[in-house]
């Protein structure tokens, strides 16, 4: 199935070259989880630290699970400090 992947800030970095912007249509099996997509595009889990699917947070101990549908966005920021 196709899901759109989209890496903010720093992570934008792990995106391959034909990435538009900060996202790119990616083809996962039925049964993939975030995780698994984390791990696919060698995110160090610990920068994945803000991750929505849909627009909703998903936990971390969630993010083994699967969870995906067609046409899904999965969105992955790293923590940010700020002052």
């Amino acid at each position: 199935m196709k899901i759109t992947l989209k890496l903010f800030a720093t992570l934008r970095d792990y995106l391959p070259a034909d990435a538009v912007e900060n996202g790119i249509e990616v083809h996962v099996a039925d049964d993939a989880t975030p995780n698994e997509l984390i791990d696919e595009y060698k995110i160090p889990r610990q920068l994945a630290h803000l991750v929505l699917l849909n627009g909703i947070y998903i936990e971390p101990h969630k993010r083994d699970v699967s969870l995906f549908k067609e046409g899904d966005t999965l969105a992955i920021w790293p923590p940010v400090a700020g002052g």
